[in-house]
């Protein structure tokens, strides 16, 4: 099972989620969601393989978020609007986000890790 682990190496979710995979022996490649965001092909299938809406991938805790107002956009858009404005700006994408391409998971409970992601 190949993992890509989208994450900002600033944010303390991303790091607890980081520290177990690491205890955990769990192999992945990191990739820095800021400086290399999910193309809106990669973000479709996420949403797709996560059982979640796409308004669960925006990071509504964060600055970026707050300052482009996205909480009223979010009422009336499409899900294709919703991708496009993930896709322009990492800082807007909640994380961390891990996938194996079959199965998605956003932002880190242990236990959600636990059930989809242990050995």
């Amino acid at each position: 099972m190949s993992l890509t682990f989208y994450w900002y190496p600033n944010c303390g979710t991303c790091k607890k989620a980081k520290k177990w995979l690491d205890e955990e022996g769990i192999d992945y490649e990191s990739v820095h969601i800021v400086n290399n965001p999910p193309s809106k092909e990669q973000l479709k299938s996420f949403i797709a393989t996560s059982d979640k809406p796409a308004k669960k991938f925006f990071n509504t805790s964060g600055k970026k978020y707050r300052e482009l107002n996205m909480k009223e956009k979010l009422k009336e858009a499409e899900e294709g609007e919703m991708i496009e404005w993930l896709a322009s700006d990492g800082m807007l994408i909640k994380r961390p986000i891990l996938t194996d391409g079959e199965k998605t998971t956003v932002g880190f409970k242990q236990e959600e890790f636990e059930n989809v992601w242990s050995q």
